[in-house]
């Protein structure tokens, strides 16, 4: 089983290539869901074939799904939340905390995780290809665990009324299920999908970009937060490049035919500037590419020829790359930053830090960090290259000893 999440900005293509990627999937003879976890979907645009919320086959070996999210919490969401605030403020509650306690957050991403582990887990597929939210709206699904897990403490700490009122709801939401178990066994499925969702083996994260300065950004926050939470990226797609523009043996954004129009002629500087920048910010993760067409990214011709030019003839579903593009260690009291970094010239390591933002140059190298908070609130205390790796100390402040 191969679990393949493409995330990214809004609009960077995240549909068309997961779309792409899953039809090449299914033509290698693998069996192939595709799936979109976006409120707003696309992808029955992409494949030119109207969808729903269940599975069906449009192609040999390919499946595809959107997940209708919304509906879903409304159905088994929107009248318990009433009667859940209701009986809270029956049992005492000040009503602005039974509110609160009424409304679990993240529903809409445990719905779009559970979709996907049910699909992972059926056995009926070899590999899931997700189409996923855009960046922010998917760092929370993958973070939900955590808070579903915060949120269900929570409830316990209320007692034994509580309780009572979480068996009252669970059976309506899952009537064929004994409702005291029920909170922790979904609990424990949850977890034992981000089991999954973290294994290298089985499920690989890949940043969509675009050579813009706002997707790069956004690309590069996702890449620093899957990291910090163990999720494993092991590719950067890098979408819509203008024709003429490629990059050299160096990892240098060049423009080989300049357009005669001035205007296409920037767009393309503007591109082969970003090129250079994505081999450096997201190295060591291999770089997937694909140009412009001519054409639309819709049916499945299009698509075929998309999968194509980001491919080639390799497998899409191969693990491109493990490990960590970036670490954060704790050594005492201080955090430290590891990063892998290409073979640069030794030299002095400076470093620039502005607000969650770290420049660091070392002799002509040059990489922008977006940090973490955990980093952000503290400064860069020095850094050490060596053996091809960057490690940047983070040291506590007074105020935090």
């Amino acid at each position: 089983m191969r679990i393949l999440l493409y995330l990214g900005k809004g609009g960077v293509g995240k549909t068309t290539i997961a779309a792409a990627t899953a039809l090449r999937s299914a033509e290698l003879g693998y069996r192939t869901l595709v799936v979109s976890t976006d409120i707003a979907h696309s992808l029955a645009d992409s494949l030119d074939t109207p969808l729903r919320g269940q599975a069906i086959q449009v192609a040999p070996n390919l499946f595809a799904q959107e997940i209708n999210v919304l509906d879903e919490v409304r159905e088994h969401w929107g009248k318990l939340q009433g009667y859940m605030g209701s009986m809270l403020r029956r049992q005492g509650m000040d009503r602005a905390i039974a509110e609160e306690m009424a409304i679990i957050p993240g529903m809409e991403e445990i719905v779009s995780l559970l979709n996907i582990h049910r699909a992972a887990s059926t056995g009926d597929y070899d590999r899931v290809v997700v189409d996923a939210a855009p960046t922010g709206e998917t760092m929370r699904l993958l973070t939900m665990p955590e808070s579903f897990q915060w949120y269900v403490d929570r409830f316990y700490n209320w007692g034994d009324a509580a309780i009572r009122l979480t068996g009252g709801l669970l059976r309506r939401m899952m009537p064929s299920k004994d409702p005291l178990a029920g909170l922790p066994k979904l609990v424990d499925d949850v977890k034992a999908l981000q089991r999954v969702l973290s294994n290298p083996q089985i499920t690989s994260y890949r940043i969509v970009l675009n050579p813009e300065k706002m997707v790069v950004k956004e690309g590069a926050r996702a890449v620093t937060y899957l990291s910090l939470f163990g999720y494993p990226v092991d590719a950067a797609v890098v979408n819509r490049i203008l024709p003429g523009v490629v990059v050299d043996s160096a990892g240098i954004g060049q423009v080989i035919e300049p357009s005669s129009d001035p205007y296409m002629r920037r767009l393309q500087e503007i591109q082969a500037h970003y090129l250079g920048e994505i081999e450096r910010d997201f190295y060591p993760l291999p770089i997937l590419r694909s140009h412009w067409a001519g054409e639309e990214m819709v049916g499945l011709p299009q698509l075929r020829g998309l999968a194509a030019s980001i491919f080639g003839d390799t497998d899409p579903g191969r693990i491109f790359f493990v490990g960590q593009p970036q670490e954060i260690v704790e050594e005492g009291d201080d955090f430290v930053l590891v990063l892998p970094l290409p073979n640069v010239e030794l030299n002095k390591v400076k470093l620039t830090k502005r607000g969650d933002e770290l420049f660091v140059t070392i002799g002509n190298f040059k990489r922008e960090l977006l940090l973490p908070a955990v980093l952000a609130q503290r400064d860069a205390g020095g850094a050490v290259f060596a053996d091809g790796r960057l490690r940047i100390r983070f040291p506590m402040k007074e105020r935090e000893a």
